[in-house]
């Protein structure tokens, strides 16, 4: 089976607009990139804490996305 090595941190700010953040995985280094502004981080650990730092101060965008269990997988939309 293949590994999955991409996700994505998926928020909405006050306006109804979706933001999106993508995890992506090479070995133990992580690459985060903000498919709204364009913003990268290379990030090593919790990369989905720094996608959702990035998206409530650049984009103030807090919502959940509907459908979603804020409690598990700390709002990661798919992974």
């Amino acid at each position: 089976m293949p590994e999955n090595d991409a996700s994505r941190v998926t928020r909405f700010d006050g306006h109804g607009r979706q933001h999106v953040v993508r995890v992506r995985r090479a070995g133990v280094q992580r690459t985060i990139s903000c498919d709204t502004c364009g913003w990268r981080q290379g990030a090593q650990f919790l990369p989905w804490l720094k996608a959702e730092r990035h998206l409530a101060e650049a984009h103030r965008a807090t919502v959940d996305p509907p459908g979603s269990d804020a409690g598990e997988g700390g709002g990661r939309a798919s992974r």
